[in-house]
C-alpha cells in the first residue's frame, strides 16, 4: 500500500474507533434508563436498536480500517544549506556582539558613577 493510503486509513480508523466508544456509551447511557425507567421503553426501543446498527456498522469500519493502526508517525530532519548556516551563525556572532558592547557601556556608566 502506498504510504499516503496508511495513513488515511490510520485517520478513518481512528475516527471509527471513536464513534464506535461513542456509540457504545450512549448505548449503555439508554440501557441504564430504560431499566431504571420502564415506562419510556415504547420510545427507547427503537432508538435503542439505531444505536445497536451504528456501534455494529463503526465496529465494522474499524475492522476495515485496522491496517491504519500500524502506521508510525515519521520525523524528517532535513540538513540545512551551507548558506542557512553561514547566516545562523553570523546572526550568533552579531548577538554575542551586541551582548559584549552592552556590557561594556554598562560597566563604563557603573565606572563613571562611582568616580562621581
Amino acid at each position: 500500500m502506498i504510504r499516503k493510503d496508511l495513513s488515511t486509513y490510520k485517520r478513518k480508523y481512528q475516527a471509527f474507533r471513536h464513534h464506535a466508544w461513542a456509540g457504545l456509551g450512549f448505548l449503555s447511557v439508554l440501557l441504564a434508563v430504560r431499566v431504571i425507567f420502564p415506562e419510556p421503553s415504547k420510545i427507547l426501543t427503537p432508538v435503542i436498536f439505531v444505536l445497536v446498527i451504528y456501534v455494529i456498522v463503526a465496529l465494522l469500519f474499524t475492522y476495515k480500517y485496522r491496517a491504519g493502526i500500524s502506521v508510525t508517525e515519521e520525523v524528517v530532519q532535513v540538513q540545512p544549506s551551507n548558506k542557512v548556516e553561514k547566516e545562523i551563525i553570523r546572526a550568533d556572532v552579531e548577538k554575542e556582539r551586541l551582548k559584549l558592547e552592552k556590557k561594556k557601556a554598562k560597566a563604563e556608566a557603573k565606572a563613571k558613577k562611582k568616580s562621581k
